[in-house]
């Protein structure tokens, strides 16, 4: 657009609501599209990006600020960019850390790039690898964390939901699996903080560091102190710079921390904008919303994404609209409890209410899936015989039940581990155990060959043998 357009064609602001700006353009002039960038300044001379999300009569566009709207001065000119958000997506965006719109955020200075693209894409351009339909043959990345790898594996091109309300470790877990899989994994890392502490980014970046795999991650953070839009367009951000990674052959392994807050910044703007909330308080575009990010995640042709996505539940309701939504798109869900956290069992992951679709034989093979299975049965009756223990007593039960019971509560502990990211707090130096190694260890609690080993023997530990050490 030549300078002469871009001037004829300038707005100006004339209202400003918090996040909400409302620009009025010269009759005569065209109006920018939905989604285009709107560029103006703020009276401090700090350059001020906005999204035009509405059409409104007298030639208004209604937008969402992307940034802090302090000092944006009535009737301040504002020029359409004539194009929608775009963020880089070159090689020069590993080991940093940009934000929303994609400008560096690190203090590491100027980021420059030889690639851009725009963060909305309709998914319908997007070719789907027929192999993922067709049931092909399902690649298992090995976490190194004993309950993930046993119950829930992850799977090349999947997406994984770590789940549970407010201090339960969603962000610990999350930054456990970067830890163990991005270290041995062959292809790249996108991370995206959507509405969660600096606190956590900034421990992260060190991790990274320290680990000396900084070079092989992208970060976007648009954090808990930004404003709604910038928490929003985060999640497209992180998306498409893994969907450029995808193209070119490789294996993404995406995390998002946290999708929820990318739901509740949408809630946000949809009251900001006037719109009639739904019965449940939420955006009447929750279930379009949520997909319009979710499908983008996906196996193509080319490379895959692996999703893993931290979900915060609201006062830990999992029939919450948001949290269900959500849950329609992944296929193994991590459901963290309070009770086990308040017990110490870490990580705090439910077996009783998470699932996963790949805990099949074909996909992790016959012996691994009945031990599974045998798990999944002993932790579901001793959930029942816990409850009559704490009318009744332990004595009271039957020999077979109390046998049961107490390869229950070994097994229950044997699933804990300590985590590398969690040594400053836990005193305990992190395990990584192989799954064979989970797998044996399950197999000889549940057959009896450990009954001879006291019960806290057992926890926090990475192999079985460490109990006999003890």
């Amino acid at each position: 657009m030549s300078q002469e357009t871009v001037a004829s064609a300038a707005g100006q602001v004339v209202s400003v609501q918090g996040p909400v700006v409302d620009v009025r353009f010269p009759v005569g002039a065209g109006m920018p599209l939905l989604h285009e960038v709107v560029e103006t300044c703020a009276s401090d001379g700090r350059r001020l990006l906005l999204e035009v999300a509405e059409h409104l009569p007298g030639k208004v566009a209604r937008c969402i600020a992307l940034g802090s709207t302090l000092n944006l001065q009535y009737r301040a000119p504002a020029y359409p960019s004539g194009s929608p958000v775009s963020v880089p997506v070159g090689p020069e965006v590993f080991g940093r850390i940009v934000n929303a719109v994609g400008e560096p955020i690190d203090g590491l200075g100027k980021l420059d790039v030889s690639k851009r693209a725009p963060i909305r894409r309709d998914t319908s351009e997007i070719r789907i690898n027929p192999d993922r339909l067709t049931g092909g043959e399902a690649h298992i990345l090995v976490t190194g964390i004993k309950m993930i790898d046993l119950l829930y594996p992850l799977v090349t091109g999947s997406k994984t939901g770590i789940v549970g309300g407010a201090a339960l470790g969603k962000s610990i877990l999350t930054l456990e699996l970067i830890h163990n899989v991005v270290e041995r994994h062959k292809g790249v890392c996108v991370f995206t903080g959507a509405g969660e502490r600096i606190r956590e980014g900034n421990e992260l970046y060190h991790e990274f560091v320290e680990q000396k795999i900084v070079d092989k991650v992208i970060m976007a953070f648009g954090q808990m102190n930004e404003p709604p839009g910038a928490r929003y367009e985060i999640a497209f951000t992180g998306v498409t710079m893994a969907e450029e990674q995808q193209a070119q052959n490789k294996d993404v392994l995406f995390f998002i921390d946290n999708v929820f807050r990318f739901v509740q910044a949408g809630a946000e703007i949809s009251t900001l904008l006037g719109r009639v909330p739904s019965e449940t308080g939420y955006q009447p575009t929750l279930a379009s919303e949520v997909s319009e990010f979710q499908e983008r995640i996906r196996s193509t042709g080319a490379g895959s994404i692996t999703a893993i996505e931290a979900v915060y539940v609201p006062a830990d309701d999992l029939t919450d609209p948001a949290v269900v939504a959500i849950f329609s798109y992944l296929e193994s869900v991590m459901v963290l409890s309070r009770e086990r956290i308040q017990l110490g069992l870490y990580p705090a992951i439910d077996p009783m209410q998470s699932s996963s679709s790949h805990l099949e034989p074909a996909v992790v093979g016959r012996d691994h899936f009945d031990i599974a299975q045998e798990v999944l049965r002993v932790l579901s009756k001793y959930e029942e015989l816990r409850r009559i223990v704490t009318v009744i007593g332990v004595e009271e039960l039957s020999r077979s039940d109390r046998i049961l019971y107490d390869r229950a509560r070994r097994l229950q502990n044997f699933l804990t581990q300590p985590f590398f990211v969690a040594e400053a707090y836990t005193g305990r130096k992190g395990e990584n155990v192989a799954l064979e190694d989970t797998i044996a260890g399950c197999d000889r609690i549940i057959s009896g060959r450990m009954d001879s080993v006291p019960e806290e023997n057992f926890y926090l530990i990475g192999k079985v043998e460490q109990a006999l050490e003890k």
